[in-house]
């Protein structure tokens, strides 16, 4: 049986998610942040020595890093479903969103968050910060216009990336990006998101209805 470790308010509801939208059996152990630090708990470690979540476990196999879990859980649960076809180009495009989310694209948005609690001291870096945050925004903005999903079709794709879109939303930035916006509300109406977050438990991401 497959394992999500999942940490309150964080990126694991993306594996909920994925799981819910493919009809898979799976179980949850939850772990909650402390309450003042907001850092996970150290029970996470002992599941992988990192102590993050998310991590899926399915018998002897430890899987950390949402890209590398949504691969995992599509190439040996999927059964075809919310990707394109391996060796397509598609497949290939497909592939470069699972990288671009954790790898490029959240980087200028968690550098906005941590400088920005620095108060005056981190002003010197704010406009290469909001430079990046312009420039992958409006990269996301662009692919968005005209069709409803990343992939043109709702693939796994638009779940690794959902975070991207719901930390712009959190940023007070959809004013900015309407595609980004109209998109997370579509994604957020699906009724398998909203059994993930049933099951998931407090999510600050989430829609606020």
């Amino acid at each position: 049986m497959l394992v999500v470790h999942h940490l309150n308010d964080s990126r694991s509801q993306r594996i909920l998610w994925l799981l819910e939208e493919l009809g898979t059996p799976y179980e949850i152990k939850n772990y909650k942040r402390d309450a003042t630090t907001r850092l996970a708990p150290p029970e996470l470690k002992a599941v992988h020595p990192l102590g993050k979540s998310p991590v899926v476990t399915e018998g002897d196999a430890t899987i950390i890093e949402s890209g590398a879990i949504i691969d995992y859980i599509i190439r040996h649960h999927g059964g075809g479903k919310l990707a394109p076809a391996a060796g397509s180009k598609d497949y290939d495009v497909y592939q470069q969103w699972l990288h671009y989310a954790e790898g490029s694209a959240m980087l200028p948005l968690m550098l906005f968050m941590y400088v920005g609690r620095l108060g005056e001291a981190g002003g010197p870096l704010h406009p290469r910060i909001e430079s990046e945050i312009a420039n992958h925004l409006g990269y996301v903005e662009g692919v968005l216009a005209g069709r409803d999903w990343l992939m043109g079709e709702f693939s796994a794709a638009d779940i690794q990336m959902s975070f991207v879109g719901e930390v712009t939303g959190a940023f007070g930035r959809y004013g900015a990006y309407p595609n980004i916006a109209a998109w997370v509300k579509r994604f957020q109406d699906r009724p398998a998101y909203r059994k993930a977050l049933e099951k998931g438990g407090p999510y600050n991401m989430g829609p606020k209805d």
